[in-house]
């Protein structure tokens, strides 16, 4: 057989391929159409991510007399398989969503509006290794039975967790919460006499810590909060993930970096205080005191840099001085508690304590203000102010005296 001959068969060879699979694509549903577009896509992708028009290209190739809407539903579905996180796109998409579940292979999860329910995507294993590889990859972390846990972050700022056997039993697992800090106004947390009570705690320099349980929306009041601070003042945001979105003309964003796949390049939030300090701050906001920062971020508060905002896990405002006491004194346990609890009575002012209903609803509770070892008073609750802060008056009053 000569050499032209040869060719002309193979090409009739791939003709007759092709239209029998865009017969076999016509005859089967449209989740038959989406896996050919996705073959195909896999083995002819040379751009990433590649266009939407070359995947309707295909589509149209594959099943010519589709109809426009399909094949945009088409594409949409490929593309969300191809790129990002897969089947988990248009989950992530929603912004109703708040956070996205992977309990192992099954169906995922979501919390929407304050309620948990199941979504109507599911994953196979092999489905759910995919977007543990496309979520771990970019970061330059490892996870494997030496390395079972991985923080991070994903590109828009949601944070993730992934664990994986042998500690998660019926893993892997991930858990994203999505990066929803909205610029919500400090009035719906709260009545106005407590809102105006707020404003003027901030803008007099009071130092206060935000506390409240998971979800209660510590981080959004954080951000309503340091939006009232002054815009002639340089704010410094010190996060573990950077969530807050701050409208405010002056500020310096840090970012701690988790150690890298060989063991090093880790910057601690301890680290970032510190050198926080070095950075001419007006004010601090520490998105979360969870470690051995609580006792940095205390020295800093008792040697003259007031109006620091930060927020703490604790179901109240007594635990949340409880909590930063034990975190302080874990980060040197040659400090008493006694002195330790000093420390947290001279620097935070007031605790700013968050609840959350089960319907979802988030409201300040409480705001109380810091009178001694484990002793508050409550200045107000979600509507009504109870009493004046006599202490931010001192710090202003101290401040006026010292100078500027």
């Amino acid at each position: 057989m000569t050499g032209s001959a040869a060719a002309t068969l193979r090409g009739s060879s791939v003709g007759l391929g092709a239209a029998s699979e865009t017969h076999e694509v016509r005859a089967n549903s449209s989740a038959a159409l989406v896996e050919a577009v996705h073959r195909r896509v896999i083995d002819t992708m040379t751009d990433v991510p590649m266009p939407p028009v070359d995947i309707a290209g295909i589509v149209r190739t594959l099943a010519p007399l589709t109809s426009t809407d399909v094949v945009d539903d088409v594409v949409a579905r490929v593309a969300a398989r191809v790129h990002g996180l897969g089947p988990l796109e248009p989950l992530l998409a929603d912004a109703s969503v708040s956070e996205v579940m992977i309990n192992g292979p099954g169906p995922v999860w979501i919390e929407r509006g304050g309620t948990v329910s199941r979504s109507g995507v599911s994953l196979d294993r092999a489905a759910v290794d995919l977007v543990i590889e496309r979520i771990v990859a970019p970061l330059g972390r490892r996870v494997d039975q030496l390395t079972p846990c991985v923080d991070g972050r994903l590109p828009d700022g949601s944070r993730v967790h992934v664990a994986v056997p042998p500690v998660a039993v019926d893993g892997p697992y991930v858990t994203i919460r999505r990066f929803v800090v909205p610029d919500v106004a400090l009035e719906m947390f709260a009545g106005p006499p407590v809102v105006a009570l707020l404003e003027e705690l901030v803008g007099r320099g009071a130092n206060l810590v935000v506390s409240g349980g998971t979800g209660a929306g510590k981080t959004t009041l954080l951000n309503a909060l340091a939006g009232r601070v002054s815009h002639q003042q340089r704010v410094i945001t010190i996060e573990d993930a950077a969530e807050l979105q701050l409208e405010h003309p002056h500020v310096v964003r840090l970012e701690a970096r988790p150690e890298s796949r060989e063991g090093g390049g880790a910057v601690t939030i301890r680290d970032l205080v510190r050198n926080a300090l070095r950075m001419r701050p007006d004010r601090m906001v520490v998105g979360e005191v969870r470690g051995p920062e609580a006792l940095d971020l205390l020295h800093a508060l008792n040697t003259g840099h007031a109006g620091c905002l930060s927020t703490v896990h604790a179901n109240g405002p007594v635990d949340a001085l409880r909590r930063l006491a034990a975190l302080a004194t874990a980060a040197d346990e040659r400090l008493g508690m006694e002195a330790v609890r000093d420390h947290v009575t001279a620097a935070i002012d007031a605790v700013v304590h968050l609840g959350r209903s089960r319907d979802g609803t988030r409201r300040l509770a409480a705001v109380a203000e810091v009178t001694g070892h484990d002793r508050v008073r409550l200045l107000a609750d979600d509507n009504e102010v109870c009493s004046t802060m006599a202490r931010a008056g001192r710090l202003e009053a101290e401040r006026m005296v010292v100078g500027p």
